[in-house]
């Protein structure tokens, strides 16, 4: 039997490794992706978009992982260090900045074992002063 936390483990593993094609499979066709500025996204094509335009812009490792697990819902607390490889639209021009972001999600797991939603959360504030904005 494959646990939420066991789920939740490996698609953290899968963006540490920079596999974006193991996180997808590990996320539900309707999952609902809702990111700390902007409007949430609904399903998997629009995760994957999500994914193309974060590997493009900015190459991240998740530190200090604690994952917290009941039912079918986990809570992860993490720290993002980062590089900041190419302007987001909106932002700051990039250049090569690293940061180093306390960050944490919350995620639900429905009856088929696919992660259902994404929620994250970080302080841009912090972000954008890091990365001299």
């Amino acid at each position: 039997m494959t646990t939420t936390r066991d789920i939740v483990t490996a698609y953290y593993a899968a963006f540490n490794a920079g596999d974006t094609d193991a996180m997808l499979a590990l996320v539900a066709d309707d999952v609902r992706h809702d990111v700390n500025q902007g409007e949430p996204r609904h399903g998997k094509a629009r995760f994957a978009d999500f994914n193309d335009h974060m590997t493009r812009c900015y190459r991240e490792r998740l530190s200090d992982m604690v994952i917290f697990a009941e039912g079918h819902r986990a809570a992860a607390e993490f720290i993002v260090g980062g590089t900041y490889l190419a302007t987001d639209e909106g932002l700051p021009e990039a250049h090569g900045q690293t940061y180093r972001l306390p960050a944490g999600a919350f995620l639900s797991v429905n009856a088929a074992g696919k992660i259902d939603r994404i929620t994250t959360y970080y302080n841009l504030a912090d972000w954008l002063q890091q990365v001299g904005a």
